[in-house]
């Protein structure tokens, strides 16, 4: 085992044993001996992350700090807070990973040497390092003895900040970032996306202030280097899409753009599990074995699973290394793409299942993010409810959106790529009138696109929105092309129509400046 350089450095004291980038098999016996979840039929090991089965956005803040601060896009996605409360939770968090057996996990988030971020993890559950040994890269063992850690998570799961009204945070729960320090600090909460997103938030604040574009998309290649970008908020099949048995996987959730190409960010996927089904998802299905780790779901006495069952959380989840998916591009890197797709889950019907876009609608589409919520999803949602996430994960965007909106401009007009705009929700009506848009008929037109086949057809304009459709497409039924026509109720089709145009319309109106404005794309009433 290498040693951990820098341990002295973690500010830690009297620390038991320190458990350093152990193999899966070490880290699966500390799991069973800790007794820190079960293990399914197939040796899959399962967790429970208690409470909070999915991110706490409200407990999340960055450090007001020089030069950072005049970086960061302060509002209700970046809160801040002072050196101060984060040098008194940092205190909290140190003499609660002390006096213990520590885990510490190093890796790498990028797959392209020029770009990539070293960080290093520290928790007191094995399973937490688990994950982290999941979804990065991981060194070669020569990488370790000279591993110096860019960035530094420490997970105190087990503490919470009973101070936080003192030092007024929304909770006892904080995930707070240090970008001057480079240290997150996390506690409260043992959801395991927290460390995540934690890293991908501040390469979102690294890369772009070096011209290279950070991105909340799944990426694959075909076998003549033709690489396709596929965007989407959480549910909108980001991971299922880009997982395809005829072209190589680069990842699924989190990639980078410069000079040279596209790059996965991680070393593995994190898919949602509900409702999962082999015949429709077989190699996300046959990824969950040995190595891979679940989170909330619900097993019976012999361990098997039931990924139907939603009663801890809709929001149950695999994490695996991508190697369990056969066909992923070993090198995690692939040529500047030709295909950008926009997935949305438009549970109001009214999206045609695939469309064309401009690049000033590209740019339209990019900045507002749109995906709907449906009734289960969240507790008090009862009919659909938009969502507008700009650049599909304004969450994790340290930067304002535009930022990241003229990066992608710029590389659209490089490269010459064609971008298109896919509805995974519901046709024939709204979420509990109309049905789920099949995988058989989103793939048909995923395969159009990336073929090229969808350019040799006709093309037709929406409207209000005025997107351009085809009118026939192979493999899809020619009636849900045009989603009026599968509604009964035209007038209320068109009603329904208008009613998602002018939340768009009013949504954007926060990204027009003297300097841009991509409204003139948008829709029009």
């Amino acid at each position: 085992m290498s040693k951990v350089n820098g341990l002295d450095s973690l500010g830690l004291s009297e620390i038991q044993e320190v458990y350093y980038n152990l193999s899966y098999d070490e880290l699966y016996e500390h799991e069973i001996k800790n007794g820190e979840g079960r293990t399914t039929f197939n040796g899959t090991f399962s967790v429970d992350t208690g409470i909070f089965t999915g991110r706490s956005p409200k407990d999340k803040y960055f450090v007001m700090s020089k030069p950072s601060n005049r970086n960061i896009s302060w509002g209700k996605v970046n809160k801040s807070t002072s050196k101060e409360v984060f040098d008194d939770v940092f205190e909290k968090v140190k003499e609660h990973l002390s006096n213990k057996d520590i885990y510490v996990q190093d890796a790498y988030c990028g797959a392209a040497t020029e770009s990539r971020k070293s960080i290093r993890v520290v928790t007191e559950l094995a399973w937490q390092a688990h994950f982290i040994k999941n979804m990065f890269i991981q060194p070669e063992l020569e990488e370790l003895d000279s591993f110096v850690p860019e960035f530094t998570i420490y997970n105190a799961c087990k503490l919470s900040n009973e101070d936080y009204d003192k030092h007024d945070l929304h909770s006892d729960v904080f995930v707070i970032f240090n970008v001057e320090k480079n240290i997150a600090i996390i506690g409260g909460t043992w959801y395991g996306g927290e460390m995540k997103k934690g890293v991908f938030s501040m390469m979102n604040y690294w890369l772009p202030l070096e011209g290279k574009l950070s991105m909340h998309c799944s990426a694959n290649v075909g076998e003549d280097g033709d690489t396709a970008l596929f965007f989407g908020l959480s549910g909108t099949g980001k991971t299922t899409l880009s997982t395809d048995a005829k072209r190589r996987l680069i990842g699924d959730d989190e990639h980078g753009w410069d000079d040279k190409g596209v790059f996965n960010f991680e070393g593995g996927c994190y898919a949602k599990c509900i409702g999962l089904d082999p015949q429709n998802e077989p190699e996300i299905y046959g990824a969950i074995k040995r190595n891979a780790l679940l989170e909330n779901v619900v097993m019976d006495e012999d361990g098997k699973v039931d990924y139907d069952d939603g009663s801890k959380t809709e929001n149950t989840r695999v994490s695996y290394p991508i190697q369990h998916i056969l066909n992923h591009k070993r090198s995690l890197k692939a040529p500047h793409p030709k295909k950008i797709i926009f997935l949305t889950a438009d549970a109001f019907g009214v999206f045609p299942p695939v469309s064309r876009l401009t690049k000033e609608q590209a740019m339209y589409y990019f900045m507002s993010g749109y995906t709907a919520k449906v009734a289960g999803t969240e507790r008090g949602i009862t009919e659909p409810v938009a969502t507008f996430s700009s650049c599909f994960g304004e969450a994790f965007l340290p930067l304002h959106p535009t930022v990241y909106a003229k990066l992608l401009g710029e590389k659209i007009d490089k490269h010459g790529v064609d971008v298109y705009l896919v509805n995974t929700g519901w046709t024939g009506g709204c979420y509990g009138v109309g049905t789920r848009m099949s995988i058989k008929a989103t793939r048909a037109c995923i395969n159009a696109i990336l073929d090229g086949s969808i350019e040799k057809e006709e093309f037709e304009k929406t409207q209000y929105f005025d997107l351009s459709i085809p009118k026939k497409l192979d493999g899809v039924e020619t009636n849900i092309l045009n989603p009026r026509n599968t509604w009964l109720n035209k007038s209320l089709f068109d009603a329904s129509h208008k009613e998602l145009a002018a939340m768009f319309i009013k949504n954007f109106k926060k990204y027009i400046t003297e300097d841009s404005d991509f409204s003139l794309a948008g829709p029009k009433l």
